[in-house]
């Protein structure tokens, strides 16, 4: 049955996370409002105090304890952007509570983890929904142009994301990385595994897409551009090749490329090719292309101490990081991610990127990272 609004909404997790943008897209909808923040109660300091200071921010309070806060009967919603590593059992521990759950990505760093949120919400019942970048007028474009039967019985997807953040041109090109099979840690002040940040995004759209899961991944990984993903040895570039079911093929190129890599947010292109014909889309076409004699965009010449790659809005500002305006996209309007997951929640109808699709997901990431290190095919199983 459909849940009524207004809703409440918990945030968990603060500053330094894409809560700061998820939960101000949630509390603009007036279907929900804020009832406060929480976390775990053995967070380090620094993440204490994160929290804190978006709740002061948003005119929250701070809730100590995450169970009494999930117990709370004006609570409905839960919106969830703890760290990966911690994320899958705080997600798993809402459900429980009967919480619905937005949830930010990916969904954790095991398929242990995954598999436990998709019992959880299951058995629960609750609407599960996970960031994504289907509900933007590109995806939905590609949707419409397939739907169609303009192209025929679709053969191959290409998909290329590259984010333009972070100062490049820093990576010791004489260093070749290794890619190791299993990693305890994925995400770092400053840096992160790419694959597993940017690689969600296409891994998502193609079963979105398609309605068919992914049977194999070839992957390789590398660096090209930053010093802060050598250190911590992670990839900022990948490549993979997928095999679907019913035959269809997928590519994907993924990961940053720094600031000045782009006129805008990065590249962000599908290719579509079917049995009768092939098409090309760009997130910034159509798009207007300014020309002046205003002073050229730079970027810092000194990233943010806390995130020298650009991840979070408050310390790009913070950090003296200046909107570019060159390219401006020219797109029709259409339902934003947050106000899609609120429709789901209102209208009592399932999300089309539930954990269970993230499951699926993290698996062909975390099966991406064992072919990069092996340097061989990886079967997906049938079975999440």
């Amino acid at each position: 049955m459909p849940t009524n609004p207004p809703y409440g909404l918990l945030l968990i997790a603060g500053n330094l996370t894409h809560q700061e943008n998820y939960a101000r897209a949630l509390a603009a909808d007036p279907r929900c409002h804020l009832i406060g923040l929480t976390d775990e109660a053995d967070i380090p300091p620094r993440r204490a105090e994160l929290n804190r200071m978006l709740a002061d921010e948003l005119g929250i309070p701070l809730l100590p304890d995450l169970a009494a806060a999930l117990a709370r009967d004006d609570v409905q919603i839960v919106s969830i952007c703890a760290e990966p590593e911690r994320r899958g059992r705080i997600a798993a521990q809402c459900a429980r509570a009967g919480k619905h759950l937005y949830i930010d990505k990916p969904l954790g760093t095991t398929i242990e983890d995954a598999r436990h949120v998709v019992a959880a919400v299951s058995e629960a019942g609750v609407t599960n929904h996970l960031f994504s970048l289907v509900h933007t007028p590109t995806a939905y474009h590609a949707q419409q142009i397939v739907e169609s039967g303009r192209l025929g019985d679709l053969s191959a997807i290409h998909y290329e994301l590259m984010f333009a953040k972070g100062i490049a041109g820093t990576a010791d090109l004489t260093r070749p990385r290794q890619e190791q099979a299993a990693a305890e840690r994925f995400t770092f002040v400053d840096s992160k595994r790419e694959l597993f940040c940017v690689g969600w995004y296409p891994l998502i759209f193609f079963p979105w897409l398609t309605g068919r899961r992914v049977t194999s991944v070839y992957a390789t990984t590398s660096n090209y551009f930053f010093a802060e993903h050598q250190i911590n040895n992670v990839e900022d570039f990948s490549c993979l090749l997928l095999e679907m079911e019913g035959g269809l093929t997928a590519t994907v190129t993924c990961g940053r490329t720094g600031w000045s890599s782009h006129p805008s947010h990065g590249f962000h292109k599908i290719h579509l090719v079917g049995e009768t014909d092939s098409v090309d889309l760009d997130a910034y076409e159509p798009r207007l292309e300014i020309h002046n004699d205003g002073p050229a965009w730079r970027q810092p010449a000194i990233g943010h101490p806390e995130d020298p790659m650009g991840f979070w809005s408050s310390t790009q500002t913070a950090g003296g990081v200046q909107a570019k305006t060159d390219w401006l996209p020219i797109q029709p309007a259409v339902a934003d991610d947050a106000v899609s997951f609120l429709d789901c929640l209102e209208q009592g109808r399932p999300s089309d990127v539930p954990v269970a699709l993230g499951a699926h997901a993290l698996e062909v990431i975390l099966a991406g990272y064992q072919s990069a290190a092996e340097g061989q095919p990886v079967t997906i199983p049938h079975e999440s």
